[in-house]
């Protein structure tokens, strides 16, 4: 089931938001529920250092799948994220996905100090990552986060605390178009870690919607980006439409055949190509 559209307001004398999530027409009480644990939860264990909580990606911009997709999180703390904070973070992250089995490797939150959203453009910063794949761990992050800041500024839904706007510096278009450009051309590399099926038809939808982006000048959601490249990019069609069914059915991740993976790196290298100018079409 996928949402279509979602509405919220702000409750007088609260200190979060009462959201409502419609899903073709009816109320999705699960995912307002899910939510709702998810900020008190935080609220609670990041002892009194949460700032604003911020809710983004295709559970408001589009074609979020109830069954598949991911929910992204930023939250914003005052102090970094260390010690006794840490350990109850991890904790209860272990909790919720005991409690909710189906929303394993399906919750990313990154929490983020006040002061590391203000400077990301000058220093890097120590935040904390939960994400899909991986435990609750600490990285560095700096400029190379631009594009979820400039998305959570620009479109997120504040679960607590004020707009994300308050927070987070402003970020031009054309930054966040730059940022995109780059990034394509890392996936060049990166791409050559990508041996799973899942892992493969990741790569290909984030490139379509690199390309929509470059094309564009604005964000789409990957079903959206893809469906565009798939028309855009006859030759790669068949390799588009393959990555799109796996995105609804979540297939085998188990290693994949070498073609699959080579066809994988040629259509990356091609379309970073095509988007920093440098067209030197797919490998050979």
């Amino acid at each position: 089931m996928v949402l279509q559209e979602h509405l919220w307001r702000e409750v007088e004398g609260r200190r979060r938001v009462d959201y409502t999530w419609t899903v073709r027409g009816t109320w999705d009480t699960e995912i307002e529920a899910l939510l709702g644990r998810l900020t008190d939860e935080i609220r609670r264990n990041t002892n009194d250092t949460l700032v604003g909580l911020y809710v983004y990606g295709s559970l408001v911009t589009g074609d979020f799948d109830k069954d598949r997709s991911d929910i992204d999180l930023l939250a914003v703390v005052d102090s970094d994220v260390e010690g006794d904070t840490f350990r109850r973070l991890d904790r209860m992250h272990a909790r919720f996905v005991e409690d909710h089995p189906a929303w394993e490797d399906r919750i990313e939150v990154a929490y983020v100090p006040d002061s590391a959203l203000l400077n990301f453009r000058t220093q890097t910063d120590q935040i904390a990552v939960v994400s899909p794949g991986e435990p609750f761990h600490l990285k560095a992050a700096g400029k190379d986060w631009l594009m979820n800041w400039y998305m959570v500024r620009e479109v997120g839904v504040t679960l607590c605390g004020p707009p994300p706007r308050v927070l987070i510096p402003e970020i031009s278009q054309s930054e966040f178009v730059e940022a995109v450009r780059e990034q394509a051309e890392v996936w060049k590399d990166w791409v050559y870690k990508m041996r799973a099926p899942g892992a493969q038809s990741y790569a290909v939808l984030t490139m379509c919607r690199a390309l929509f982006t470059h094309t564009h000048g604005r964000q789409a959601s990957k079903k959206q980006a893809a469906l565009w490249a798939r028309d855009y990019l006859p030759q790669w069609g068949p390799l588009i439409q393959q990555s799109l069914d796996w995105l609804s059915e979540r297939g085998d991740e188990e290693t994949g055949d070498e073609e699959g993976f080579y066809e994988t790196v040629r259509f990356v290298h091609d379309v970073a190509g095509r988007i920093t100018g440098t067209e030197e079409g797919a490998l050979e």
